[in-house]
Order: C-alpha cells, then structure tokens, then sequence
C-alpha cells in the first residue's frame, strides 16, 4: 500500500524574528532570539498540522552523518546532516539558506528522507549515504522520487577555480560558469546526475535561486540572516 508523502518549504514570511532575521527564520544557530526562533518552530508545526515533537531537527555540520528518527524527538540531532524515518507523523526538517535541501521518499516501501547537502557535505556523498540508509530500511531505488529544494544557482554561485575543480572531481556535474563568466558551482545539478547514475529515477528541482530570491533566505547574499526549512513526512 502507498503512503501519501507531503513536502513543504517555508519562505522569509510569516514569522516573528526581527531584522536581519525578518521573519520566518527557522535556524536556531545564526544569532536570532531563541524565543523568536521557538516561535517560529511552533508556528511551522501548528500550519503542517503536527506536534511540535513531531517535527525532527538536526544540528547540521556540513558532514555526512545520516540519523534514523523512529518516534518524536523534542532535542535536535547534533552533528547530523541526514534523517531518514519509517514512521508515519514525523516531518523532518533541513535547514538552509543557499545549500541544497534534498527531500527523498519511497511512498511504496514508507521511508522518507531529508538531507542538508552544502558544497562540503554533497562532495563528500551525504546523499549516496543517505540512499543507502533508505535502502537498508526497506526502500527500493526505483521507486525513490526526490525533490531538490530552493538554493544558489550556478549563476550566482561563483567559486575559486581550485574550488570548482575539487569538487567537479567529486562530484561530478556542478562544475559550471556563473553570469558573471567566472568559475562557478551548481551543486544541484551536482546531486541531481549523482542520484541519476545511482538509478533514482524521478528527481524534481524547485527552480528558484535563493541569491536572486528575496522571499528566501540567502547567507551569501545577506549574511547575517535566517534560515527557511524544507520538510518531509508520511501521512
């Protein structure tokens, strides 16, 4: 039987976090008011309909760690960067604000999973990591469908030259050229040619550049700032 999965990404509005923070801000870690941060966190599981515990947060690192969450959860993840659950009701949440939030689910099998995927973590294969937890908890590849959330587009991602070669050779197609013309990353393209070559065949890209898209959060563009959240959960 097929699980009905829901995915959700929260833009800058709708909070209460003040300036540079205005105003959905859902990082805990970038210097907002803890209180304002709770309350946007309370604001964002009321609107998804679910348990503030019921909404699964990680304490990201830019690393490769991959946690398996099976019952609600009121602490946050530390020095995690994936979470894969099996159970119905738990949203897990990725926190951005220019890299890559990757949403995964396997509707036949119920496994659904969120991946923080940064230039650091997606070369050093947090997702083929995160594919393979998924996969040791009952998914199957060919029916995995991913959602590659908002973040910098190549366009306006621009790199040192030995940085884009050091990645390109990890992970291969992100390497691009901004519109500038200098040396650029595209880390979406990146994972999406990673995930293809691992056999996921349906993988959907939400287009919208969070440098060029002020009702997004963008460290590059506005540091400090915020963070908007991309979720993942099983009915």
């Amino acid at each position: 039987m097929t699980v009905r999965v829901r995915r959700v990404t929260t833009t800058r509005a709708g909070g209460v976090s003040k300036p540079p923070f205005d105003t959905f801000n859902l990082g805990d870690h970038v210097g907002d008011a803890p209180a304002a941060v709770a309350a946007n966190r309370r604001r964002l599981a009321a609107a998804i309909g679910l348990p503030d515990d019921h909404v699964v947060w990680m304490n990201q690192v830019h690393g490769d760690r991959v946690a398996v969450v099976d019952e609600p959860r009121a602490d946050a993840f530390d020095d995690t960067d994936a979470l894969v659950t099996t159970t119905p009701g738990l949203a897990l949440a990725v926190v951005t604000a220019d890299c890559v939030p990757v949403l995964m689910s396997d509707a036949r099998a119920g496994v659904v999973a969120a991946v923080h995927a940064g230039r650091v973590g997606a070369a050093d294969g947090v997702v083929l990591r995160t594919l393979e937890t998924m996969l040791a908890n009952g998914a199957h590849t060919e029916d995995i469908s991913v959602l590659l959330g908002p973040a910098v587009s190549g366009a306006n991602y621009e790199v040192p030259e030995p940085m884009a070669a050091d990645v390109e050779a990890r992970l291969p197609g992100s390497r691009t050229t901004t519109a500038r013309g200098t040396p650029g990353l595209d880390l979406r393209a990146g994972v999406a040619r990673q995930l293809r070559d691992a056999g996921v065949p349906a993988i959907d890209v939400d287009p919208r550049c969070t440098v060029s898209d002020r009702t997004l959060f963008s460290h590059r563009r506005d540091a400090p700032t915020g963070r908007l959240a991309c979720l993942v959960w099983m009915e």
